[in-house]
């Protein structure tokens, strides 16, 4: 066929013409579909105004400078060379928050997904029981008082007495407010307490695991458990294993509250100072909001960049 008979079948307005059926076709998806918008709609009124907007706002704000009492003065990148260049604490920060995240993260995940694994095989009274005792720290309210006392610095912290009586050493140790050693009992710490939402996400999913699938991987070939949790378990729980992720992410990039209770504020010599702490010192004590915009803003690219890469990972799992 020549380019005139090609002309000749393809209308001249169908050029332009073409793109208004598709946009009929999603006026009317939309139209028939306006119950689930007008459902949908208070929350997403309250995200946009409590999550979308302070985000916004708060990376417009690192680049100010802005001390809560006058109008914020436009001073560019500078909030962001400030805080590589000559901020050395929020270096330390920083360097104390990846050993967090390096550190707790993964391990918390995997604790938190074999323990629910183990418990899930229990029998209902048993599992029941054994879910409380795994949740419980996470929601106690001031439960850093018995790590206090366990670390305290005199004869009477369970650790200087056990350690006293053993004749390991001869005289109390200060283990909150020796910097070789206050790093490493927030992370034991955090550690404890992240065995909460994430074991409850495991516990769900494996509870919704259709028992059908296991014959059917029989019959397929699978032979042992481990095959079982590769190709199977696994594969079927990845939504609770993506919440369980973004849930440590979040709560290993976002410390704070355990190095404020046991090591004070600040640690001594900032060792274990954290970014969410850096921020509050700047936010909260010294009202520096420009500043403290950008530190915030910094920590949300890397909690974002860092969620983006788990879920990479785990599109992997069951391949």
């Amino acid at each position: 066929m020549d380019r005139a008979e090609t002309e000749l079948t393809v209308p001249q307005g169908a050029a332009r013409t073409a793109p208004f059926p598709s946009l009929r076709r999603g006026w009317a998806e939309a139209k028939r579909m306006r119950q689930s918008y007008v459902l949908l709609a208070p929350y997403m009124i309250l995200f946009f105004v409590f999550t979308v907007l302070p985000v916004a706002m708060a990376i417009a704000i690192s680049f100010t400078n802005f001390n809560l009492l006058e109008f914020p003065k436009w001073v560019g990148w500078h909030n962001y060379t400030r805080m590589f260049l000559e901020d050395d604490v929020f270096l330390i920060a920083v360097k104390n928050t990846f050993l967090f995240a390096g550190i707790v993260g993964p391990i918390s995940y995997m604790m938190c997904f074999v323990f629910a694994w183990l418990v899930n095989e229990l029998k209902p009274r048993t599992r029941a029981l054994m879910t409380l005792f795994f949740y419980a720290p996470s929601i106690s309210g001031n439960v850093f008082f018995i790590w206090q006392i366990i670390f305290s610095g005199d004869r009477y912290g369970y650790v200087n007495g056990f350690l006293l009586d053993l004749g390991i050493i001869n005289q109390p140790i200060t283990f909150l407010r020796n910097e070789d050693y206050v790093l490493w009992i927030v992370l034991l710490v955090q550690l404890w307490l992240s065995l909460g939402v994430s074991f409850l996400a495991f516990i769900a999913g494996l509870q919704t695991v259709d028992r059908s699938l296991f014959e059917a991987g029989a019959v397929d070939g699978i032979r042992n458990r481990w095959q079982e949790l590769w190709y199977i378990t696994l594969p079927a729980m990845r939504p609770q294993l993506l919440f369980g992720a973004v849930m440590q992410i979040t709560a290993s990039f976002a410390v704070a509250d355990v190095s404020t209770q046991l090591a004070g504020f600040p640690s001594v010599n900032y060792a274990a100072h954290t970014i969410v702490t850096h921020l509050e010192d700047y936010g909260t004590i010294r009202f520096e909001m420009g500043y403290a915009s950008a530190i915030a803003t910094m920590l949300f690219i890397v909690m974002v960049g860092a969620n983006v890469i788990v879920q990479k990972l785990l599109r992997k799992v069951g391949e």
